[in-house]
C-alpha cells in the first residue's frame, strides 16, 4: 500500500493527502512545482514521476469497490 508522505522531496512544501503530489515506483514524493521543474523524472532513480493518488480515490479490491 502507497504511504502517504507529507513532504516534497524537494522544496519541502508540506503535502496533505488531498494536495495534488508526484511519486516514483520507489514513493519518492515531489510536489507539482518540483515535479514539473523536474520534467516528471524523479532524481533519485531516474523513474517517471506519475499523480499520486489522493486517500479520496476509491480501491478496487477482489471486484469490489471501496473508500481508503
Amino acid at each position: 500500500m502507497l504511504k502517504m508522505k507529507t513532504q516534497c522531496q524537494c522544496c519541502e512544501k508540506n503535502l496533505s493527502d488531498d494536495m495534488l503530489a508526484f511519486v516514483c515506483s520507489y514513493e519518492c514524493t515531489f510536489c507539482d512545482i518540483c515535479a514539473e521543474t523536474l520534467r516528471f523524472i524523479c532524481p533519485n532513480c531516474n523513474g517517471e514521476l506519475i499523480r499520486r493518488a489522493s486517500s479520496l480515490d476509491c480501491v478496487v479490491s477482489n471486484g469490489k469497490v471501496r473508500k481508503e
